[in-house]
């Protein structure tokens, strides 16, 4: 069974030179979640303009210190700031790509969407009120499913994640005992009423998961699909039993009102309709508005530009491209929002 690299490890791909612009390296950090996509556009671009892209998958919250720390080029975060945040700290941000959160077990007979959940369920089962895998709440809404007598084990984001950021909101929105003990974060305290295991990065938990029986976690789909994870059902908002598709997460991308969300911030947990995917996200882009290097800059963009004209290579790992009507908007906040010298950098 194959991995993604620890997420400690940066995606370097390096190529050969094509003209000025292959001397460029760009460095950027952050986020897991969209680790796969970025990695494969990062592939491709270099393969077209000879451009290098440096991505250390670190988790959203170690991607937020290095671009504050002007230590990266950009910064990468599924957890989005809020526009006060990012006044405060003179960024912008842009969603990149939409993605899907599933859970994942580790169950003796238990094989891909064999087993349903509900959001009441799951966040009981990370509250550690559920412990053993054949109890009855679990038993009732999985009828006909040979459960065994065994015992749970709670696999958890170790690092500072977006990814957590947006389980955490799910779980907030379903359970009232979540929401009034545990509550939304990058990096919070998990109940201690259960037997939980941190991970590091998608890549950990997807990892943990696998090596223990019994264990249940959450992880971005591309890596549940790619490594052969169990991934579960998900009752939807409306009621419906779902499997993660494409469809499903489109449905609950569609949603999405950008129109309304001052500096991108926007979740997409929970959105109606009975065919929505309940744990649906986008993942964020951050850049200082004062670039010191304007002709940097503009390769930065060049290659966020390029990467919103590939969107079936996002589909192909099961990510969900930005509308145009996004990208759009993207532009026109690159157009005044980036500046070197007291110039726009994007004309």
């Amino acid at each position: 069974m194959k991995f993604f690299k620890s997420a400690l490890v940066t995606s370097v791909l390096a190529v050969a030179s094509f003209g000025a612009a292959a001397n460029t390296t760009i460095n950027g950090a952050g986020a897991t979640f969209p680790h796969p996509i970025y990695a494969k556009w990062a592939e491709q671009y270099q393969k077209e303009t000879g451009v290098q892209i440096n991505y250390q998958a670190i988790g959203s919250g170690g991607g937020i210190r290095q671009i504050t720390a002007k230590t990266v080029d950009f910064g990468a975060t599924d957890a989005p700031l809020t526009i006060e945040e990012l006044n405060k700290e003179g960024m912008i941000q842009f969603p990149m790509v939409m993605g899907s959160i599933v859970p994942v077990v580790n169950i003796p007979g238990i094989s891909a969407g064999d087993l349903k959940l509900t959001g009441k369920v799951l966040a009981d089962i990370y509250l550690g009120n559920i412990k053993n895998w054949n109890d009855p709440a679990i038993a009732e809404l999985n009828q006909g499913v040979e459960l065994p007598s065994q015992p749970i084990y709670v696999v958890h984001r170790s690092d500072g994640s977006g990814t957590t950021y947006n389980f955490t909101d799910y779980l907030d929105q379903v359970s009232t005992e979540w929401s009034e003990n545990i509550g939304v974060g990058k990096d919070i305290t998990w109940p201690r009423k259960a037997t939980t295991i941190g991970g590091n990065g998608n890549a950990g938990v997807a990892n943990f998961v696998t090596r223990t029986r019994g264990a249940i976690g959450y992880v971005e789909y591309a890596f549940a699909k790619q490594n052969d994870l169990a991934y579960t059902q998900l009752q939807s908002r409306d009621g419906e039993f779902l499997m993660p598709t494409m469809a499903s997460f489109q449905a609950a991308a569609a949603n999405a009102d950008w129109d309304n969300a001052p500096g991108y911030h926007l979740l997409l947990n929970n959105q109606p309709g009975a065919n929505s995917w309940p744990m649906t996200a986008a993942t964020f882009i951050l850049m200082h508005k004062d670039q010191t290097n304007a002709d940097k800059a503009k390769e930065i963009i060049k290659f966020f530009e390029w990467s919103y004209t590939q969107g079936e290579l996002a589909e192909e790992l099961d990510y969900i491209p930005m509308p145009s009507k996004v990208v759009n908007m993207v532009n026109d906040t690159w157009k005044q929002g980036l500046q070197a010298n007291g110039q726009s950098v994007i004309n």
